[in-house]
C-alpha cells in the first residue's frame, strides 16, 4: 500500500458536528495524516479523501456479540491459567473462576477467557488441557444465568468449538489464523465474532528480536492480509475484529509508535480492540515493576485510547476501568 489514511479525531463539545463522525462513534474528524513510507507524514483536509477510503471511515460499526459499537466498550480478562503473567494461578480452580467472572460480569461488556497463557516465553498447552480449563468454566457461567458474551482467548480449533456449544459467543484469536488452519471453519460455521490479533512470532519467541520497516504500516498491512483471509474463508466482514497486539513481538517504541496513531487501524474498516492491561512497558514507563500495580498506567493509555475512537479495551481491572470509563463519558458528553 502505498499511501495510508490516520483521521485525526476530535473532541471536543464546541465542534459537534463539525467534520465527519468516525466509524459512527464518540470522535469526529475534519483532517488526515497522510503516511507514505519513507516520506515525511502530511496533514490534508478529510474533503480530500478518495469516496471508498471515507466510507470505511466514516460507515458505522456493527454491533459485537449483541454489543454496539457507537460507544466504548469494556472487555475484562479472565484467565484460568497456572502461569499468567498477572493473574496466573488466582483462578484455575472452577468455583473461584465463576465467582470472579460473576462479579466481573457487573461492570464489562464482554468477559474474555483463556486458558492457554500467550505471555512472552510461554509454552503451548495441549489441546485437552486448554479444554479442561476454559469449558467447565464458560457453562457453569451459562448455567448460571449469566448473560454478558463471553469470548474465548484461543489459537485452537478444538478448544474455539467446544468454548461456543459451551456458551461463549465470540472468538479472540492471538495468532490471527496463523496457528491453526482449522480456526476459520469453525468460526464461519458457528458464525460468531472474530478478533484477529497481530503478533510477530510465537509467544515462545516473539520479545527475543522483533523487527519492522515501520512498526504502525507493517502492522496495519498484516492485518488487512489477515482480513482478506478471514473473508475469504467465509467470515463475514461484519464480524471481525482488529488488534494491534501490543507487545506480541514489539518493543517499547514499537508499541508507542502504535499507540500514538492507533485510529489509523479506523482505515481497516473493523472495530478495533486493544489489550495493554498491566503489561510490561506500562511497567517501564510507569515505573512500576510488578504487574499488579500498573493499573493506574493501564487506565491511562486506555483512556488515550479512546480519545482516538478505540471501541473496546480488553482490561484486568475491571472496577477501576469502568470508574474511569465514565468520568470520561461524562465529561466528553456536554449537555446529555
Amino acid at each position: 500500500m502505498s499511501e495510508y489514511f490516520r483521521p485525526i479525531p476530535e473532541l471536543d463539545p464546541a465542534l459537534r458536528g463539525a467534520g465527519y463522525p468516525l466509524a459512527g462513534g464518540w470522535c469526529r474528524f475534519a483532517r488526515v495524516e497522510v503516511l507514505r513510507r519513507g516520506k515525511a507524514p502530511a496533514v490534508v483536509p478529510a474533503t480530500e479523501l478518495p469516496s471508498d477510503v471515507l466510507d470505511r471511515l466514516t460507515r458505522p460499526r456493527p454491533a459485537i456479540a449483541g454489543c454496539p459499537m457507537d460507544r466504548p466498550r469494556l472487555m475484562g480478562i479472565l484467565n484460568v491459567t497456572p502461569d499468567s503473567f498477572s493473574d496466573g494461578g488466582q483462578f484455575t480452580d472452577a468455583t473461584a473462576a465463576v465467582k470472579a467472572a460473576q462479579a466481573m460480569a457487573a461492570a464489562a461488556d464482554i468477559i474474555d477467557i483463556g486458558g492457554e497463557s500467550t505471555r512472552p516465553g510461554a509454552s503451548t498447552v495441549p489441546v485437552d488441557e486448554e479444554m479442561a480449563r476454559t469449558v467447565p468454566v464458560i457453562a457453569a457461567l451459562r448455567g448460571a444465568g449469566v448473560a454478558v458474551p463471553i469470548s474465548i482467548d484461543t489459537r485452537k480449533a478444538p478448544v474455539a468449538k467446544a468454548a461456543l456449544e459451551a456458551g461463549a459467543t465470540m472468538v479472540n484469536d492471538v495468532s490471527a489464523l496463523c496457528f491453526d488452519p482449522e480456526m476459520a471453519a469453525v468460526v464461519a460455521g458457528g458464525d460468531v465474532p472474530l478478533c484477529l490479533m497481530h503478533a510477530q512470532g510465537t509467544p515462545e519467541t516473539m520479545q527475543a528480536d522483533p523487527r519492522y520497516d515501520d512498526a504502525l504500516l507493517d502492522v496495519y498491512d498484516e492485518l488487512a492480509e489477515r482480513i482478506e483471509t478471514a473473508v475469504s474463508a467465509g467470515i463475514r466482514p461484519e464480524a471481525i475484529v482488529v488488534d494491534p497486539g501490543i507487545g506480541f513481538g514489539k518493543t517499547l517504541a514499537h508499541n508507542l509508535r502504535l499507540l500514538r496513531r492507533i485510529s489509523l487501524f479506523h482505515a481497516l474498516g473493523a472495530p478495533i480492540l486493544l489489550g495493554v492491561s498491566r503489561k510490561r512497558f506500562i511497567g517501564e514507563i510507569g515505573r512500576a515493576p510488578a504487574p499488579q500495580d500498573r493499573a493506574p498506567g493501564s487506565i491511562a493509555v486506555a483512556l488515550a485510547a479512546l480519545e482516538q475512537g478505540v471501541q473496546i479495551v480488553r482490561v484486568h481491572d475491571v472496577e477501576a476501568t469502568r470508574q474511569a470509563m465514565r468520568l470520561w463519558q461524562a465529561l466528553r458528553t456536554e449537555g446529555e
